[in-house]
């Protein structure tokens, strides 16, 4: 068999995000909030840490959140993060219009299809993995940010987002995929390598500022 006649009996690669694709917002957010709602005390912790939120602010955006979502996770080790992620999975899966039906149907279509589809996301893995196995959806591959235990509670390892998501796809073997689904510029470096790139219920300003980052159009879809 030639080189081309592999390459054709491979089955297709279609990456797909996960928050703003699949699911209507941020995941791991609506799991912070939900922290934070079951222990009103986080909210004066925040409160206590809002100087150095306010200072961190005008440098990075990123640092704050994760303040924020460490007081989230205060307290939690491994086993309770991981019981406590599961039990959220199965409550927010079952949310009406909390996810987009036609992100779904597409995946499904491209799974009835052959096509390889690993979902590439920001969301922490076992919350990414508990959501969609409420879906549906257990046999997916899943790349996702990962936490590791610390002192205090779970803590971020590893967050998988823009650049990271195309080095995390080199390490778990993926050289090349034909279609790509996001909806953010945090998705730019991933999309610029597929043959298809996609655009999910992007503004027409972000429409452009995409298409300017990756020097070619996208192919635009409104998901509800």
């Amino acid at each position: 068999m030639t080189e081309g006649e592999t390459q054709a009996a491979a089955p297709r690669v279609v990456l797909f995000d996960f928050d703003g694709v699949l699911v209507r917002g941020d995941a791991f957010s609506l799991f912070v909030r939900e922290r934070y709602r079951r222990a009103p005390w986080r909210y004066a912790l925040a409160l206590l840490a809002a100087p150095l939120l306010l200072a961190l602010r005008p440098f990075s955006r990123r640092w704050p959140l994760r303040v924020l979502a460490g007081i989230g996770l205060l307290g939690l080790g491994e086993r309770r993060y991981l019981a406590a992620a599961a039990a959220f999975a199965a409550v927010l899966a079952r949310r009406p219009r909390q996810f987009f039906r036609d992100g779904l149907q597409a995946l499904r279509r491209h799974q009835l299809a052959g096509d390889r589809v690993i979902v590439v996301t920001g969301c922490e893995h076992a919350l990414a993995c508990g959501i969609l196995q409420q879906l549906g959806l257990s046999e997916l591959e899943v790349l996702a940010s990962q936490l590791r235990p610390g002192w205090l509670g779970m803590r971020l390892l590893r967050h998988n987002v823009g650049r990271r998501k195309v080095q995390s796809l080199a390490e778990h073997g993926v050289g090349g995929w034909q279609v790509a689904y996001g909806d953010s510029m945090y998705d730019a470096a991933m999309l610029q390598l597929a043959t298809e790139a996609v655009l999910v219920n992007g503004t027409p300003a972000l429409c452009k500022k995409v298409e300017k980052a990756l020097g070619r159009a996208v192919t635009r879809v409104e998901w509800f």
